[in-house]
């Protein structure tokens, strides 16, 4: 059985999760899109303080866990790599 091994994006910090810099901008990530490890996948926003999200290996994005804007807690799974 070879299974495609799968990691997940965690939010390390509390907050409202966007996957695009701006409402008129193209998004960082994309379902199925290849990532590289420090690549910024989507920002999470603090009392008006942008933080950026990053991806922590290579792969490719297999799904969004959260809608945009959604509102995240610390080590809640954003999205999932493979």
């Amino acid at each position: 059985m070879s299974e495609a091994t799968t990691n997940n994006v965690k939010a390390q910090i509390p907050g409202t999760f966007y996957r695009k810099p701006g409402p008129e901008s193209e998004p960082y990530a994309t379902e199925g899109g290849k990532v590289s490890a420090g690549d910024v996948v989507g920002l999470i926003e603090v009392m008006k303080s942008f933080h950026e999200v990053k991806a922590e290996q290579d792969g490719t994005v297999a799904k969004f866990l959260i809608e945009d804007g959604d509102a995240v807690a610390p080590g809640q799974d954003l999205l999932e790599l493979e």
